[in-house]
């Protein structure tokens, strides 16, 4: 029979030896004198300057990519935080027009530019003039998902928007706008092509008024360039924001002329499919009449919102008083 002293916790004997290799293990003596001894392997050590405890595994990270990880962890969280609290799109008010709100206003654009920074994009700190500011606003009714319903396109854009997310990952399926016209419902089915053809040419109409506000910026930039490259002297910065601030305005431009030709296909593909579900002839025709039509302007803003005429026409000049007998040109008084 083993006593207490048997059961009371083993002892290591420690000797001179070098670590790394066997140990014995010795309980208390017995009441006869006899001895129990116990081999017990080394304790598993790293490699050579490899960190021991829960980073054994990890590599360590140092230098730019350290830096550049930390950044991304916090704007991880930060971006994370910031979708929770919009978790919608921009909150719109009476005529669905953006309502002012302060996450996506302040909060939101300032985390963007941080993002766009770390895909090494063109940020400017610049204040927005009053036609950079106009341009945004009048292209945002033109960016937005065509169905005001479609919160989950609204959000993709609006982080787009602000430059959370980069302009690719912020296109919407064009199918969603006839799954969503094709679940409201209408007293009549010809109702929906007379909405397809309210909504094309409801866009037709704020292409011009954005299109003009364009002109002027892209007027403005090269005031703006030209008035850069006239100084002898010029900050770093002065000239970095300078130029991203053109590239801004022009990504904006572009993107508004891509959100046009989205919502073309999103209003043939609504035509196409209720055409074949509830046949409507004239109202067909009607609705395929406003497409063409913003078609047309749409290709306005795809050029830079700049109307070139690829094939002038000979305007009619005024004539001349030498050869044209300007004296007799008039017909006499009649009394």
């Amino acid at each position: 029979m083993w006593s207490a002293a048997d059961r009371a916790p083993a002892t290591v004997r420690r000797t001179g030896r070098r670590p790394g290799r066997f140990r014995l293990v010795s309980k208390p003596p017995r009441e006869d004198g006899s001895m129990t001894l116990t081999i017990v392997p080394p304790p598993k050590r790293p490699p050579q300057g490899q960190p021991e405890g829960a980073d054994a595994g990890l590599a360590p990270v140092t230098g730019r990519r350290a830096v550049r990880l930390r950044a991304l962890t916090g704007l991880a969280g930060l971006g994370l935080a910031l979708l929770g609290l919009s978790a919608c799109s921009r909150p719109t008010g009476d005529f669905d027009r953006a309502r002012p709100s302060v996450t996506h206003d302040v909060l939101m654009p300032e985390a963007g530019k941080l993002v766009a920074r770390l895909r090494e994009e063109p940020v400017s700190e610049f204040i927005l003039t009053d036609d950079e500011k106009l341009l945004r606003d009048l292209g945002w009714g033109l960016i937005r998902p065509p169905a005001t319903q479609d919160w989950i396109g609204g959000t993709k854009v609006e982080l787009t928007r602000t430059r959370l997310l980069p302009e690719k990952e912020g296109l919407v399926p064009v199918t969603l706008y006839t799954v969503f016209l094709g679940s409201e419902t209408f007293r009549s089915s010809n109702v929906r092509f007379d909405r397809i053809a309210a909504d094309a040419r409801g866009d037709a109409t704020l292409v011009p008024p954005f299109c003009a506000v364009a002109t002027r910026v892209a007027e403005a930039d090269l005031e703006r360039l030209r008035a850069l490259s006239s100084r002898d002297l010029v900050t770093t910065e002065t000239y970095a924001g300078a130029n991203a601030r053109v590239w801004e305005n022009r990504a904006y431009t572009d993107w508004v002329a891509q959100a046009l030709r989205f919502r073309i296909q999103a209003y043939q593909t609504a035509v196409d499919h209720f055409e074949i579900e509830t046949p409507s002839g004239n109202r067909v025709w009607e609705a395929n009449r406003a497409i063409k039509e913003l078609e047309t302007v749409v290709r306005l803003t795809e050029k830079g919102c700049q109307d070139t005429n690829r094939f002038p026409t000979a305007q009619q000049t005024d004539r001349s008083r030498i050869y044209g007998n300007w004296g007799l040109e008039r017909p006499a008084p009649q009394k």
